[in-house]
């Protein structure tokens, strides 16, 4: 029996430094820098601009001329409203101000989550193309570059991760001669 433990206690020191001796890979790369070179980035832009032109810009005046008239009813000497209405006024107006007011976040949260509806598939293909490069590549793990201080350059798989989605880098600048 002291055997078996002695021999199953050897087993398993092997095993666990079979296993620290696992190779860990690890890679980097900066995804902003691979979307700012997907040409669907360019269009982007005038996407969003349209979106604002056709969706946002029409609600709010929508949203204006509701509250003028509604107001102008509320205001109205000639023919005063019937009391009910009146008090259905009295609570739509200032509901319809605070929208009115607050105006300009609403159309940056409408933006942004348009943005990052049309993001989303961009997003997803670099992400596939990040896993099929650490995988032919042999890396265990892929970190952000922004939150790396040192890294090898070999390391870097923007290059790969570029040509799997045939995109092209721009050219570094050339080194400037040293001053004397």
């Amino acid at each position: 029996m002291k055997k078996f433990v002695v021999i199953l206690a050897v087993t398993g020191l092997f095993a666990f430094a079979n296993a620290a001796q696992a190779q860990i890979k690890i890679g980097y790369i900066n995804v902003e820098n691979v979307l700012s070179l997907m040409p669907e980035v360019g269009k982007l832009d005038s996407i969003l601009s349209r979106y604002q032109q056709d969706s946002i810009n029409p609600q709010y005046a929508s949203l204006i001329q509701t509250y003028q008239y509604k107001d102008s009813v509320y205001k109205d000497t000639l023919k005063p409203p019937p009391a009910a209405v009146k008090k259905q006024l009295e609570e739509e107006l200032p509901q319809l101000i605070n929208t009115i007011q607050n105006w300009q976040q609403i159309v940056n949260q409408a933006i942004e989550a348009k943005q990052n509806e049309l993001l989303a598939p961009l997003y997803r293909k670099i992400y596939d193309a990040i896993r099929a490069v650490a995988k032919e590549k042999g890396y265990t793990h892929v970190l952000n570059k922004d939150t790396l201080l040192v890294a090898p350059d070999a390391d870097d798989m923007i290059a790969s991760v570029a040509a799997k989605l045939k995109l092209t880098l721009p050219k570094a600048p050339a080194a400037a001669p040293p001053t004397k």
